[in-house]
């Protein structure tokens, strides 16, 4: 096996200027811990607020560092006394030590990994324990029953796409804030749309909720609980990002992570009895990751942006690439939205025989949404 593996992360806490293509000693798994080869690994907005510093205080991290908190792949090595999974399964989970899933090997813990069911792909895998799996806990932390209505702020994101559909499969009525350029997409996850840049918003909630909402997950923060207030019925449970005084203000439930496998197991098998489309839009190869990671960071994609890392022959359960060496999904229901042309191949900030051109700037038309 391989001594070293081609990740791409950052140097220092920082901008995008801060990024590189890295070559680093093949990661060993501890206690509780797997060494995989990367197939696919998701990408999200806590990635680059991860390189900005902004969680460096509760995850200190060795630098350089590598970007990504969730991966697929196939066990290459299990760490010491771990049991449970076998070198050669396919598994999808979280990354150890809160980083690493940008690489063609990363470390994942086994408390938040699950095997990877035959019918599900890879790219598919590892766009669910960030996001579903935040939505999926939140969902059940709410407590909802067949018949509740729920209201969720934020649902065009990426933990609301998933809370919606969640919570729309078990017989909740779901009403959902997002943009009005989302309105379509909302619908089609089986939530009433509410735009919330539209200066009748609250007469459009109001009307979308004439008995309250009986929970409310808000995934927004700031006074957006303070702007619904009104519309919450009595003994309404919430769920929220916001500072702590406004959370205790509304009596907010803190978010409880349960067995993290458990939810991986879960997610997986509501994708596949179609009750949670992962709805991942953009499929970028390795090599561009710059322009994947500008994707979350400059714009709102419409749904999960994916790294590839494995190239070559796929299973049935991978969908097929394109001519391009980028690859688009369409939504059941909802086209790609006018003006997300595709752009062309990132370049990257590198250590090695790679460039960092202009077209790689937050901003540029090339690579800004």
């Amino acid at each position: 096996m391989t001594t070293v593996t081609d990740a791409y992360g950052f140097t220092a806490y920082g901008g995008p200027d801060v990024e590189r293509f890295l070559d680093l000693p093949l990661p060993s798994p501890g206690p509780g811990e797997l060494l995989i080869e990367v197939h696919a690994a998701g990408v999200n907005p806590v990635d680059w607020k991860v390189r900005e510093g902004m969680h460096r205080s509760f995850l200190p991290l060795g630098l350089p560092a590598v970007f990504g908190r969730e991966a697929a792949g196939v066990v290459v090595e299990l760490g010491p006394g771990v049991g449970g999974f076998a070198v050669g399964d396919a598994v999808f989970g979280s990354s150890a030590r809160g980083c690493g899933g940008y690489a063609t090997h990363a470390v994942l813990t086994t408390d938040f990994t699950t095997p990877k069911p035959e019918g599900l792909s890879f790219t598919d895998a590892a766009a669910l324990p960030v996001a579903a799996g935040t939505a999926y806990d939140s969902v059940n932390g709410l407590a909802m029953t067949t018949g509740e209505t729920l209201l969720i702020l934020g649902a065009g994101g990426g933990v609301g796409v998933a809370a919606a559909q969640l919570a729309a499969s078990e017989g909740v009525s779901v009403v959902g804030t997002a943009s009005r350029a989302k309105r379509d997409f909302v619908a089609s996850l089986g939530a009433t749309p509410v735009p919330y840049d539209s200066d009748d918003t609250a007469d459009r909630l109001a009307t979308a909720l004439p008995k309250g909402a009986d929970a409310v997950l808000d995934l927004v923060g700031g006074d957006a609980l303070d702007t619904v207030s009104a519309l919450m019925s009595p003994g309404c449970r919430v769920l929220t990002v916001a500072d702590p005084d406004t959370a205790a203000r509304f009596g907010a439930r803190p978010l409880s992570r349960g067995n993290r496998a458990q939810t991986l197991r879960e997610l997986a098998r509501r994708v596949q009895d179609g009750r949670l489309h992962p709805h991942v839009r953009e499929i970028f190869p390795f090599a561009e990751a710059p322009s994947a990671l500008r994707a979350v960071e400059t714009g709102h994609p419409w749904g999960k942006v994916v790294l590839e890392m494995r190239t070559g022959p796929r299973s049935a359960a991978e969908c097929p690439r394109s001519s391009s060496s980028r690859r688009r999904r369409g939504l059941p229901g909802h086209p790609w939205p006018e003006g997300c042309a595709r752009r062309g191949p990132g370049s990257a900030w590198t250590t090695r025989a790679r460039t960092s051109p202009a077209s790689a700037v937050p901003g540029d038309p090339a690579t800004s949404r």
